[in-house]
């Protein structure tokens, strides 16, 4: 009797064991995003504006070799809207290629600043580690974030490099702007928070509040006027829409301190993070011509599908003017006006899932998605189109 209640006993110990191991790992795995519960299950905390303010001061200090925190600008309500350099040099100004990522345009697409805040951690946290056999398989840096099962386990991305984190510190000058806007993380809102007076600004009282700041960058608003059933006018007209593009081009502080931060860098790639719908697009979506880097921007989106399985619209398929007009957004005027190969990448099956095990498997996902880009820069230079004069992008 004595032998079967001890292996009755061992057999409950064991059960325990497996139990912990298979709850514990996802939580061990998540632990450079922003949980502080315990049991995995439970609905995902997204940062709030000052826990990201507060983490990055925190990294900041404890990284100041190879990241730098700088505000670029101050939302309507007085929050700073937080600029992360990751560099090997990061207080110098570098013969490298610059890459922009940005998150929270619209405040309530929560996993589009979740990503890059994981992004941040994932590369200071890995940079001084030694090549670590993450699986205990034996092996070094084998499977790397990339989609695919590259040591034919059955598993995908379990043994994340450390020395591919290393080579794109030390050749790429990574910019990071997680809130855009954060007064609309704050409020959970669609646009920011300023008030509106009127849709030209011409009334003397406050109308409603928040314009849509992916709606607010200066690029070919005068379509509107000339196509405005096409672009859905009064859709962007009303200051009261979802989609209100402000009374004027860079009318907002967001966009503003976006638009002057970035004339004064050489960036050669942007990733524009949001949420929802797992695809991916690039100019320009108001029209169906072709840009003129469509070859480049089809390679690079083709690449990125392959890490994340996302859907790359190509040129032609301009489905989003159906739905409220696209002019106005970030990727075309960073395109048009700086020259800098750009994409919205529309994150997840929904607009802020809940579940913790899916948002950590989109932010590891654009781990990779993100190294892969920086490593891309390298090669954009060389491989852009010839014509990048203004006139020519004015055409389009």
């Amino acid at each position: 009797m004595y032998k079967n209640m001890a292996i009755r006993k061992c057999i409950i110990f064991l059960v325990l064991c497996l139990f912990l191991l298979t709850t514990a790992f996802p939580i061990l795995g998540i632990s450079q995003s922003n949980q502080t519960y315990s049991n995995i299950s439970d609905p995902y905390h997204y940062f709030t504006y000052q826990e990201m303010t507060d983490l990055l001061h925190d990294l900041e200090d404890t990284y100041s070799d190879i990241m730098s925190l700088e505000s670029i600008g101050v939302s309507y309500e007085g929050r700073d809207i937080w600029m992360v350099k990751l560099s090997d040099n990061v207080e110098d100004t570098e013969n490298e290629p610059g890459v922009l990522f940005m998150g929270a345009h619209h405040g309530n697409e929560k996993p589009s600043f979740e990503v890059l805040i994981f992004f941040i951690q994932h590369m200071v946290e890995n940079y001084g580690k030694e090549n670590t056999d993450d699986d205990g398989d034996g092996l070094v840096n084998e499977d790397p974030i990339d989609g695919f099962d590259n040591d034919g386990d059955g598993l995908v991305d379990e043994d994340p490099s450390e020395e591919r984190v290393r080579n794109v510190m030390n050749n790429t000058q990574i910019f990071l702007i997680p809130m855009v806007s954060p007064d609309g993380v704050e409020a959970n809102s669609r646009k920011n928070c300023a008030p509106n007076y009127g849709p030209f600004g011409f009334s003397k009282e406050i109308t409603s509040y928040g314009v849509n700041l992916n709606r607010n960058y200066d690029d070919h608003w005068f379509l509107y006027y000339l196509f405005p059933m096409k672009y859905h006018l009064v859709m962007n007209m009303l200051d009261s829409s979802f989609n209100y593009r402000g009374p004027y081009p860079f009318s907002e502080n967001e966009t503003i301190s976006v638009r002057d931060f970035v004339e004064t860098q050489d960036i050669s790639i942007s990733l524009s993070y949001h949420s929802y719908g797992e695809f991916m697009i690039y100019p320009w979506m108001h029209t169906t011509r072709p840009a003129p880097d469509e070859d480049l921007f089809i390679s690079i989106g083709d690449n990125m599908s392959k890490i994340n399985n996302y859907y790359l619209y190509l040129g032609g398929q301009y489905i989003i003017p159906r739905y409220g007009g696209t002019l106005g957004t970030s990727e075309n005027w960073l395109y048009r006006e700086r020259g800098i190969i750009s994409y919205t990448m529309e994150l997840c099956k929904e607009r802020a899932p809940s579940n913790s095990a899916v948002v950590y498997n989109v932010c590891l996902t654009h781990v990779g998605v993100n190294l892969y880009v920086c490593e891309r820069s390298q090669t954009v230079k060389s491989e852009k189109s010839p014509y990048e004069s203004a006139s020519f992008f004015n055409r389009f």
